[in-house]
């Protein structure tokens, strides 16, 4: 046989199905990539602003009731710090068996805080509020005035007399790498920014 029609006859019948092969396998591995970027993605957004936190108890009355669902912004705290009257979710002591706990943020590293005749104050300047609450009746742990350490927050439910918060001893103050991030969407019944 000649020689050309040897090498036509092994690349019709090897030629082929190497390029089928590849193009079947170029496509799958194309669309794993495709399938792995949208399931990262899809991850990504939902660990650093889709956290889900179930509200128990009626402490942030009435901004958040008992069993309202909220959506948590942890990336809000990698890159700055909880601000006076940020609504923060955090677990006391960094407890892992213990559920969230959400409430305001009142003071910040440094301060000086006491409370007096239903009266917060910071620093010794009376606490203007912008937001509803209810009167102290019991001051808790902060009859005393306290200093805050360079890393600790106090905390408040808006519902004050119905709160466990800073001022509960087993509370205290939070670390801040005890808080998990800031409540931004109230996402239960209406859907509702914070």
């Amino acid at each position: 046989m000649n020689k050309r029609v040897i090498k036509k006859y092994k690349r019709k019948k090897l030629g082929k199905r190497p390029v089928i092969r590849f193009h079947y396998l170029r496509e799958t591995l194309f669309w794993i990539i495709k399938i792995a970027l949208v399931c990262g993605l899809a991850y990504f957004i939902t660990y650093f602003w889709g956290q889900r936190v179930s509200i128990i108890g009626d402490s942030m009355n009435p901004i958040l009731s008992n069993k309202d669902v909220c959506l948590v912004n942890r990336a809000t705290y990698l890159f700055g710090n909880p601000k006076r009257g940020d609504i923060v979710v955090f677990r006391p002591g960094g407890n892992e068996n213990s559920h969230y706990y959400v409430k305001r943020v009142i003071g910040l590293p440094g301060d000086k805080i006491s409370i007096m005749e239903n009266t917060i104050f910071i620093n010794g300047e009376k606490l203007k509020e912008k937001y509803k609450t209810t009167e102290i009746k019991d001051v808790g742990i902060v009859g005393d005035e306290i200093t805050l350490k360079n890393d600790e927050y106090f905390v408040l439910g808006d519902n004050r007399n119905n709160s466990e918060d800073s001022r509960n001893a087993d509370i205290g103050n939070i670390k801040k790498e005890y808080i998990l991030g800031k409540v931004w969407m109230k996402v239960s019944s209406k859907i509702k920014f914070i």
